[in-house]
């Protein structure tokens, strides 16, 4: 049994170091549509955190109980984010994903009333102007450059008042490390995780984003 575990840790650990890897969306999407079957498996491998941290800080931010809220949950894949919000109570769950077969596993889990594919960057998203918008990324040396980016356009959404910062949390143990070169300085290498953080904003009306200038209260923290 521990071989059995220590060869899907290892393969786990391979197929997402090559994803790492690659910037171009095609190949992308063509290595999304090889990984589908085996996703869950790997992610569980890696101990992967992101969806359940993500539901913890929604749950945490919404008004009212969980069944009256809508979900739009953006870039579902096999639809884990969509198991812990069901488990709590969230009823009310569309799922958009660029690849037709993450979104077949999506579909077989039952808990979304709608999917739909979209190719993030390339399509508008079926999203209403207000709500909670949950975010969550790596912060290890490996995804700097990609962090810095996301950043850049977090802060420039928050110039145009468009969005306002809620909550930045930093997450220790995010997953396990695929390669040595994803951990570094600042991060929890020393028993194998990497770190990762989950944003929390809130979507300004359009009269905001049209030029009235967004709240000055602090931003909340967990």
């Amino acid at each position: 049994m521990a071989q059995e575990e220590g060869r899907s840790l290892s393969e786990a650990r391979s197929r997402v170091g090559v994803l790492h890897g690659i910037t171009d969306l095609g190949d992308k999407l063509h290595f999304y549509k090889r990984w589908a079957p085996d996703y869950d498996q790997d992610v569980a491998a890696l101990q992967y955190r992101a969806p359940r941290l993500a539901v913890d800080c929604l749950t945490q931010a919404l008004p009212g109980p969980p069944h009256a809220a809508l979900i739009l949950d953006v870039a579902c894949g096999t639809g884990l984010v969509a198991a812990e919000l069901q488990a709590r109570g969230f009823l009310q769950l569309h799922g958009v994903d660029g690849s037709p077969e993450m979104l077949e596993q999506a579909r077989a889990r039952g808990f979304y009333q709608r999917l739909s594919l979209c190719i993030l960057g390339q399509e508008p998203l079926p999203s209403s102007e207000g709500g909670l918008v949950c975010l969550t990324t790596r912060t290890n040396p490996s995804n700097l450059r990609y962090q810095e980016a996301l950043e850049a356009t977090l802060d420039g959404l928050e110039r145009a008042g468009a969005w306002q910062r809620l909550v930045a949390w930093p997450v220790d143990r995010w997953e396990l490390a695929t390669s040595e070169l994803e951990v570094g300085p600042g991060t929890s290498d020393s028993d194998g995780f990497i770190s990762g953080i989950v944003y929390l904003y809130r979507k300004q009306d359009v009269a905001q984003v049209e030029g009235v200038r967004p709240s000055s209260q602090p931003p909340a923290d967990l």
